[in-house]
């Protein structure tokens, strides 16, 4: 009996826990149906799969150098393993390396359990990774269309809001509350007056209103 670990991933938050049971469940029967035995398992949660450095994965690559006793890398698919196909060919070279064999559970590799050869894995096992990576750019292209397409309709699509704005339904407006300080502030610093000053202004005149003491950020 050959003894595996499992690696399972998921790379976003609409996926959650159930991804990596399923993964996990998939994988666990595919190890008692070919007699391997499971002796860890490597789990990364809301990781992308476009680079390597995934805290598990990493972890694996390196346990996979030391004289442990699993000989199987075992993985629900190929896209577990990683969405860019040069990291995926360096990373299971690695692995080959260090007499480890990448098996997927739901797909053919271009080796068997036993180490040997499969000839249409080896087609096939490229083809998984080029529709993985193309999935990947491909969802990243149609994410960046959908925010410029946000951008060009003035909605707002997330990070820090400038100071004198808020956020009202889905976009950025001016904040009535904060707009007399922005203009002060504007108004001083064409007038040339120093920033330091401008900030020890703007604390005795609103501090004692909101209790945070004004920097240069």
């Amino acid at each position: 009996m050959k003894s595996a670990v499992i690696y399972a991933r998921y790379s976003s938050a609409s996926q959650t826990e159930q991804s990596i049971e399923g993964q996990l469940d998939v994988c666990k029967k595919y190890a008692q149906d070919n007699d391997l035995q499971i002796v860890d398992t490597y789990i990364d949660r809301a990781m992308t799969g476009k680079n390597d450095q995934r805290a598990a994965f990493q972890k694996l690559l390196s346990d996979s150098e030391k004289p442990v006793t699993w000989e199987i890398v075992l993985v629900y698919a190929i896209d577990r393993f990683g969405r860019n196909s040069i990291e995926i060919a360096v990373n299971k070279q690695r692995l080959k390396k260090n007499r480890k064999t990448l098996i997927s559970a739901t797909q053919r590799t271009s080796e068997n359990i036993d180490g040997t050869k499969n000839l249409d894995g080896i087609l096939l096992e490229n083809m998984y990774i080029g529709l993985a990576e193309y999935y990947s750019e491909e969802l990243s292209q149609k994410i960046l269309r959908g925010l410029n397409e946000s951008r060009k309709k003035g909605f707002y699509c997330g990070g820090g809001v400038p100071y004198g704005y808020k956020v009202v339904a889905r976009k950025i407006v001016d904040d009535a509350e904060k707009a007399d300080i922005v203009r002060y502030i504007f108004s001083q610093y064409a007038l040339g007056v120093y920033v330091p000053t401008i900030i020890k202004a703007l604390t005795e005149r609103v501090c004692a209103q909101y209790r945070v003491p004004y920097t240069e950020k």
